[in-house]
């Protein structure tokens, strides 16, 4: 496996490894500074290239917080493995989700965030924001780096196949053939709106786990995803309650 190492956005970097049989790229997030965050820990058995990767930018032991979006093995299998070659490192996470889970899973204790907290990396604040059940998930949560307004969306526009490392064009159509291949998506009321309120945000960049970072106008693809999603949640209401 080879992991590929993007300057996303001003000290923001993106690791990305393309998985043949998946079909599907994973993608690690390091924003440096005095205190480095990373985003996304990958699987277990994505860690030895993946902490290569990060290994070129800083020394492993620097690492000091370790994030993700939600419990899932791509977005934090690795996280021990990341805890051991990290000795000060905290692993940070949504309060419900390490009440529920990661206070078990984590070799040490993680640092529980309410929605609104934020972790500063030096000159880079990472703030973390509740997005339960979107895109899945109770404990599903994203995270936007306020200096350089990027927002990691995790799960959302994900993509099957290979992909530029960054890019301008649109991910609408990719990402509704990934959600027809996966159905990952979680489809409640909540949905639309929650991702129009992360189009409020006026990210300058998104940053998603499966799919190139686009640097384009992400507040109207964040509104264009919206707008899919309340389509197809309108589609799947009327077909159950035709069934009634």
């Amino acid at each position: 496996m080879d992991t590929t190492i993007t300057e996303i956005a001003p000290d923001i970097y993106r690791m990305s490894t393309y998985i043949d049989d998946a079909n599907l790229i994973m993608n690690q997030f390091l924003v440096d500074g005095e205190e480095p965050l990373l985003f996304h820990t990958g699987q277990r058995f994505l860690f030895p290239s993946a902490s290569e990767a990060v290994a070129r930018l800083i020394p492993l032991d620097r690492l000091r917080w370790i994030t993700f979006g939600h419990v899932e093995a791509d977005e934090c299998g690795a996280m021990n493995s990341w805890l051991g070659v990290a000795p000060h490192a905290e692993v940070a996470h949504g309060a419900m989700g390490c009440f529920v889970q990661v206070n078990d899973l984590a070799d040490r204790m993680p640092r529980p965030l309410d929605d609104g907290d934020v972790l500063e990396t030096g000159t880079r604040r990472v703030r973390h924001i509740d997005t339960p059940h979107v895109p899945h998930g109770w404990d599903a949560g994203l995270m936007f780096e306020e200096t350089t307004s990027t927002l990691f969306c995790g799960d959302l526009f994900t993509a099957f196949g290979h992909h530029p490392a960054l890019t301008e064009e649109e991910l609408l159509g990719p990402a509704l053939e990934g959600e027809d291949n996966g159905r990952a998506t979680c489809l409640t009321p909540a949905l639309e709106p929650t991702i129009r309120a992360l189009a409020d945000l006026e990210p300058r960049t998104l940053a998603p786990m499966h799919a190139p970072a686009f640097t384009g106008d992400c507040v109207q693809a964040l509104h264009d995803l919206a707008s899919a999603y309340e389509q197809r949640f309108e589609a799947e209401r009327e077909r159950y309650v035709g069934r009634h």
